[in-house]
């Protein structure tokens, strides 16, 4: 028996979606569970779409997330040649037909089933065509089975019956010679010997119209896994055009790459009441089994939670490395204070779901002048910067700056100043980190350095 082998096969005509990295996740891991090759296929026939910009975002993004396929890409244009003689070879053996129906005569027929509410099937016109018109240049379909049923055995979706009648004779080949999806998919299934083929259950009807030509070639039928959709919150498909549909808005927002790829694994895939995988347990559990047959939800909240999980669970010299190279990406460079920063980790990301958040929450380390908003500044009245000026009394005489010192001080405050805790951290946080949100105040008075406390403190009194 040969080895499992599956593939990812992205067009690259716009960025890859998220519901695509989900499809290469199941592949991938599917494939290592199985001990097989996976293999990463570029779909570049069309020429006119197609984009090496896109291409390139296909293979960072699968990098991103950590899918690592075998061998070099696959480009599906450096195969046209085997697809064009599969094409003819489809001809002389009478599965395929030259058509030479006009693109108008084909409009035409779209409108008349548009305006009847059916959905368009090519009337096989030329099908058994004896005497071809001159001066036309035809195109070659496919001749799809007529009578009885076809079965799609599959592993999710289970046997799926269809009308061989519904099926219409497609076009494998185009006027110019061109080969069409179809037909390089499957040529390209049987060269790359794929055994397994797993994607979207958009695709049943492809299915269906590759496996006539896999047959009509004499090959053995790969095994199909059609896997449901991913739906947005309100249950609509999830499209390109949605604004969480592509790898890209997560990265910009701080989503960590085994946060995202922890959280598609469980996306319409499950094993017994566990949540949280780590890389090897996902590929020792992944099965086909655990996938289910009902669209899933797109859900930010839950990858926040599991952003946030991932954040609080990381190192803080792992952590630090992937902020400093999202803030190199998506906010400002940090050149100051990165020590500082990388000790207050610690607790900084206890109060953050994205990494985003720490960026914000680390503002006050990185600029050494603060910016207190309008509404934070109606905030320190009188009583406040009374309790402030109080405050940095007693800590200019403090020689040992650490919690417990901090702790006897604030509550002196309280005590003396007949307030609670909110009375005396509020307007200090506001004060050193310019936001009443933010930090512990113990963690941020730790952070700074004592004159920077200092200077903070006598720039609002």
């Amino acid at each position: 028996m040969s080895k499992v082998a599956t593939r990812f096969a992205p067009s690259p005509t716009g960025p890859l979606h998220i519901g695509g990295i989900r499809t290469a996740l199941f592949n991938w891991l599917f494939s290592r569970n199985q001990k097989g090759f996976f293999y990463l296929r570029i779909e570049d026939t069309d020429k006119e779409r197609s984009n090496n910009e896109y291409k390139d975002q296909i293979i960072r993004s699968l990098n991103w997330i950590g899918i690592k396929y075998d061998k070099a890409e696959y480009i599906q244009s450096t195969k046209i040649k085997k697809h064009v003689e599969i094409s003819n070879e489809l001809l002389k053996k009478n599965f395929a037909y030259k058509c030479y129906c006009s693109e108008q005569d084909i409009e035409e027929e779209k409108k008349r089933a548009k305006q009847k509410k059916l959905p368009y099937i090519y009337n096989r016109k030329c099908r058994d065509l004896k005497e071809p018109p001159k001066n036309s240049e035809p195109v070659l379909r496919f001749k799809s089975k007529i009578k009885g049923d076809s079965i799609l055995k599959d592993l999710v979706q289970g046997d799926v019956k269809i009308e061989n009648s519904t099926i219409e004779d497609f076009v494998i080949l185009r006027k110019d010679g061109t080969p069409t999806y179809n037909l390089s998919a499957a040529v390209d299934d049987k060269d790359m010997e794929i055994t397994h083929i797993i994607r979207g259950d958009d695709h049943k009807m492809n299915t269906f119209k590759q496996m006539q030509i896999f047959q009509s070639m004499g090959w053995n039928l790969p095994t199909y896994v059609h896997i449901p959709l991913i739906h947005t919150s309100e249950g609509k498909k999830l499209s390109k055009r949605d604004k969480a549909s592509t790898l890209d808005e997560y990265k910009k927002i701080g989503i960590m790459p085994d946060a995202l790829r922890n959280y598609l694994l469980r996306l319409g895939w499950s094993y017994k009441d566990k949540e949280i995988f780590t890389l090897e347990e996902s590929i020792n559990h992944f099965n086909i089994d655990g996938i289910g047959k009902s669209p899933s939800k797109l859900d930010m909240s839950r990858i926040l939670s599991m952003n946030e999980h991932y954040i609080k669970q990381m190192n803080e010299n792992d952590l630090f490395d992937h902020l400093i190279k999202y803030c190199e990406n998506y906010k400002d460079k940090i050149v100051n204070n990165s020590e500082k920063i990388k000790k207050s980790l610690s607790f900084l990301k206890n109060k953050a779901k994205t990494l985003e958040d720490i960026y914000n929450n680390v503002q006050y380390l990185i600029k050494d002048k603060i910016e207190i908003s309008t509404d934070d500044l109606k905030l320190l009245d009188g009583v406040s910067k009374k309790i402030l000026g109080d405050f940095l009394k007693e800590f200019e005489k403090l020689s040992d700056i650490n919690k417990e010192n901090l702790d006897i001080t604030i509550k002196n405050l309280i005590k003396d100043n007949k307030t609670n805790f909110k009375g005396v951290g509020q307007p200090l946080r506001i004060a050193l980190v310019g936001s009443k949100f933010g930090p512990g105040i113990y963690d941020i008075i730790m952070s700074l350095n004592k004159e920077d406390v200092v200077k903070r403190l006598k720039a609002v009194n």
